[in-house]
């Protein structure tokens, strides 16, 4: 078969950027392209293989014989081309590359498009042009908003297990979901979706954080248009779409990233820095333009050719610390602890992206307490606009399942989040990590009897709709899965049909639908203007009080009871005089509660909490209330 004849002059600009680690569309110009060559047709190959001796294209086309297409090196520093004419879509190729010491090793091109389904790890020809996308109205949306001042109500998704078919080996394709799934999560009051991994990875099990196709859909619903489609759906219903993205780690899959040209090429060199051995993976050197380039390209990618709204950026935490998960490490040439190649990577990253997409999501799942993770890099932070609130979850979550009895000497893990609530953007998840390997699902995680279990899930979920910061909630949790989430099994949509179930699922249903039409939730979140304690600290009754203020000084005051026992006369004070009306309780019948509510109430002319006025309520065993302040003109 014929080869190309490299041009100098052609190559010069994308490599000199794609080394500086600078290009920006990287995969326009490495993985397998259809093109002509005077009047041939075919594809054109090109790959990054720095130190190969030699590097073929193999694949059905020629019998996967290495010694018939090979590529040919186009500049010094280990970019390898090739033209093959006749090939067509869905061909599928590998590149066999010899190494510097004589070893054959067939990788998948980490540029390609779409892949073969797992088991099967060959690359595909595949031509991602000539989608007609529909979404105008979405994108337009999109560019008018103003995402801190906006409702966001996530929806964490693992495609293959949303939903199974009879036979759990078959799976629906991207469409079959989306016809399910996404009028669902509309009617359930959800603002996104959030997808766990999409980038083809080979072993089920991952759950897709162990991927060796960057920039390939997986193929186990469809192809890439199929997957446009999907997202195209979703914004057709007034859905935005995060995509979870790893930029920190690949496996040792043999065709994958692994030592690609037989050394270390998209890792570290350094053993102290290049293994993660947590998680049996090898870590980006984000130090090499070229990893900056692969990575930055890819981020651009699904953004620009998906059409997708942000990346959930997986194990930020794993990136910033050279001694995370170590026992031996080296510090850097500051002295500390800092990986300096990683930080300066993130804000390269951000930069760029938001240089292009200003009102893309970037979310950061940060573990620690890295300072200023959503600032602008011009002032030192690292560039995202959100970041995951762990401290809220993991002290939510170990207060909820402690017995009541305990919770009065506990009561700052209720209101420790506010020291930093204003510190950062933030959004609370309750993740697939949370509800999965023995940690139970989130109704198992109340403490009490089962029969109590339902109104404290309420009360956490109104409490986290309640506290500053957007929300994230697992797939299943909204009817309360008693099982722990199994990636191999669908979600237990049969128990639905139990009472207590579907009372929870309306719950949430209506729960959603109050927080996305109550702009004090959601409006003003970036300091203390939007919020303000009325109780923090009646610590024996397990009793908050606060108040949540929009831009216009409006405002809902939000009561929470996280103890098992009710109060009929509860006294606090509010700031205006009038009529509060209670205009969301978790208590009420249709939900699952006793049906003990307020109504309207008049406020009395007592001050206390340094309010000039006083409400007394009748607070329900375990429960929530939000009430909101009548216009004088309704008293």
């Amino acid at each position: 078969m014929s080869k190309s004849i490299a041009i100098k002059k052609e190559h010069e600009m994308p490599l000199h950027l794609y080394h500086e680690g600078e290009l920006l569309e990287g995969y326009k110009f490495f993985g397998a392209h259809f093109v002509k060559q005077g009047s041939v047709e075919g594809v054109r190959f090109r790959v990054w293989a720095p130190r190969a001796r030699s590097v073929s294209v193999v694949g059905d086309f020629n019998h996967w014989d290495r010694t018939r297409d090979d590529m040919n090196l186009i500049e010094t520093t280990g970019t390898w081309e090739l033209f093959i004419p006749g090939l067509k879509k869905y061909d599928t190729y590998k590149y066999s590359i010899e190494s510097s010491h004589g070893r054959i090793i067939n990788k998948a091109d980490p540029y390609g498009f779409h892949m073969e389904t797992r088991p099967n790890t060959a690359t595909k020809v595949y031509d991602i042009s000539g989608y007609k996308w529909k979404d105008s109205k979405w994108q337009a949306k999109v560019q008018d908003s103003n995402l801190f001042r906006s409702p966001i109500n996530i929806y964490e998704v693992h495609l293959g297990s949303w939903l199974k078919k009879n036979d759990e080996d078959q799976l629906f394709s991207y469409m079959e979901i989306a016809n399910g799934l996404i009028p669902y999560v509309k009617k359930m009051g959800y603002t996104h979706i959030e997808l766990m991994p999409i980038a083809e990875f080979p072993f089920d099990g991952s759950w897709g954080y162990q991927g060796i196709g960057y920039y390939a859909p997986t193929s186990r619903f469809g192809t890439p248009h199929d997957f446009m489609q999907f997202v195209d759906f979703c914004h057709g219903h007034d859905i935005g779409v995060i995509l979870d993205w790893v930029p920190a780690h690949f496996p040792k899959d043999a065709a994958g990233l692994y030592e690609f040209d037989g050394e270390c090429c998209y890792e570290y060199e350094d053993p102290l820095k290049r293994e993660h051995y947590g998680w049996g993976t090898r870590i980006f050197d984000w130090g090499k333009g070229e990893v900056q380039s692969f990575l930055i390209s890819n981020a651009y990618y699904w953004l620009k050719e998906f059409h997708i709204d942000g990346l959930r950026v997986d194990a930020v935490a794993s990136m910033l610390y050279l001694d995370y998960d170590r026992k031996e490490w080296r510090r850097n040439h500051e002295g500390g602890n800092e990986n300096l190649e990683a930080i300066a990577f993130l804000k390269k990253l951000n930069a760029n992206l938001f240089n292009v997409f200003p009102n893309i999501l970037m979310i950061a799942e940060e573990s620690t307490a890295w300072p200023m993770v959503t600032k602008p890099p011009e002032i030192g932070g690292l560039g995202f606009n959100f970041k995951w609130n762990m401290g809220w979850m993991n002290d939510m979550l170990a207060y909820m399942s402690m017995s009541p009895e305990y919770r009065h000497d506990y009561h700052g893990m209720l209101t420790f989040s506010f020291h930093y609530a204003f510190s950062e953007n933030y959004i609370l998840p309750i993740s697939h990590d949370e509800v999965v390997h023995g940690k139970c699902s989130m109704l198992d995680k109340m403490s009490g009897p089962r029969e109590k279990r339902f109104a404290a899930l309420r009360t956490f979920l109104a409490y986290m709709a309640a506290h500053p910061g957007k929300s994230l909630m697992f797939m299943g949790q909204e009817f309360a899965q008693y099982k722990e989430w199994n990636y191999k099994t669908g979600l237990d949509w049969d128990i639905v049909e139990f009472e207590e179930h579907k009372k929870l699922q309306e719950f949430v249903k209506e729960m959603n639908a109050f927080y996305l039409k109550s702009d004090e939730l959601w409006e003003n979140e970036s300091d203390w203007s939007g919020f303000k304690w009325v109780v923090p600290d009646d610590n024996q009754n397990s009793v908050l009080v606060f108040r949540r203020i929009n831009s216009k000084g409006e405002e809902l005051i939000i009561v929470c009871n996280f103890l098992p026992r009710e109060h009929m006369e509860y006294t606090f004070g509010v700031p205006l005089s009038g009529q509060y009306e209670e205009v969301f309780s978790t208590d009420e019948k249709k939900f699952g509660g006793d049906g003990i509510l307020n109504g309207v109430l008049t406020a009395n002319p007592v001050p206390m909490h340094d309010e000039s006025y006083s409400l007394t309520v009748k607070i329900p065993a375990a429960s929530a209330l939000f009430l909101r302040p009548r216009p004088i003109s309704e008293n």
